[in-house]
This record gives C-alpha cells, structure tokens and sequence, in this order.
C-alpha cells in the first residue's frame, strides 16, 4: 500500500504536466480558431466575450496578440503538444538525460515569462481580461511547476541541483505556486469585483 501511494506521488509532477498541457492546448486551439474569426471580421462577438472586463475580442484585436506576425496562441499549439508527450513518455517510464530535463525546464519558464508578459498586457496596458489567455496562463504555471519537480527530484536542473531537490522535497515549490496563483486572483478580484460578470 505504502508503494502505491509512493508511485502515485512520484507521478504527480507529470500527471500535473500533462493536464497543463492538454488545458494550455484546448485554450490554444479555441484562441486560434478565434484569431481566425477575427481575421474575417474584426468586429465579430466571441463565445468567451461575456462582459466588458472578460472580453476576448478586445485582447485578441491588440497589437499584443500578434508579437511575432501571427497569433500567440499557435506558439501554444506548437509547442504544448512536446510538453505533452515528454510528460506521456516520463509517465510511461522514459527516462530522459540531464541536457533534455533542463531544455524542457527552461523552456517552461519561458512559457511562464511569455505568459506573465501577455497577463501583464491585458491587466495594465488593455485593461481587459480573455477568459482562454487566463487558463492559458494557469496551464503554463502548471506545467512549470510539473517541470521543476520532475526536473529538480531527478537532480536535472542547472543550479545547484542538491538544494532544488531538497526544496521541492519540502514542498516550497507547492507553496511558491499557490502563492503565484493566490496573488493574480486576488489581483483580478481587486482590481475588477463585480465587473468580471456585469
């Protein structure tokens, strides 16, 4: 008994990175499908555009949406599904070497700074929130968070690969995360109240 649960808790990590991804994908996928949308027309009512404050068409139209020429959301729907399959093949037994642990850790945390950034447009600069960049946005959290703690039990990371061990050992980055995530709903709430669902 104590085995299984010892195996199902050495698993969390990965099965937490794959739901991140799968959710990061679907949010992708709507978000392209609605790039395209507005593509035909700019001033078309999107399903996810439910008040002034959650309004994905006012996001997807800002120049922010579109950094590098297209649509931010097709860099979720070609690089979520890899993430994906690491987290399938690792779950399954895989065992990856040092040098790949720590591309997909900081490609993770590039995930999560593109995501932070495209938060902080939408909270600062166009005031307006898109429900599918916010689950967009938990999604990467997520799949950080999996990634570090897969990576940092295998001692995979880049730095001081003892002390991260014993950090995720001790559950700081659990808490690190629900403190991130803790700190951006109170932020919405603050900053919106009741004008998320008028």
């Amino acid at each position: 008994m104590a085995k299984t649960v010892k195996q199902i808790i050495d698993k969390t990590p990965l099965i937490v990175l794959i739901v991140g991804g799968v959710l990061g994908l679907i949010a992708s996928f709507v978000l392209s499908v609605e790039a395209l949308t507005l593509a035909k027309n700019p001033d078309a009512v999107l399903t996810c555009s439910v008040s002034i404050v959650l309004n994905c068409a006012t996001v997807a139209n800002d120049a922010s949406s579109t950094l590098f020429g297209f649509p931010n959301s097709y860099i979720g729907m070609m690089t979520l599904p890899v993430l994906i399959t690491v987290g399938v093949a690792a779950l399954a037994g895989a065992r990856f070497p040092r040098w790949f642990m720590r591309a997909a850790w900081i490609g993770a945390l590039a995930g999560v700074v593109f995501a932070g950034w495209m938060f902080y447009q939408s909270y600062f600069v166009i005031q307006v929130l898109c429900p599918w960049c916010l689950l967009t946005d938990t999604a990467m959290l997520l799949i950080a968070y999996g990634v570090f703690r897969y990576a940092a039990r295998e001692k995979a990371l880049c730095f001081m690969p003892e002390k991260m061990a014993e950090f995720s050992k001790k559950n700081y980055d659990l808490a690190v995360l629900v403190g991130i995530f803790f700190i951006l709903i109170a932020a919405i709430v603050l900053k919106y109240g009741n004008a998320l669902f008028a």
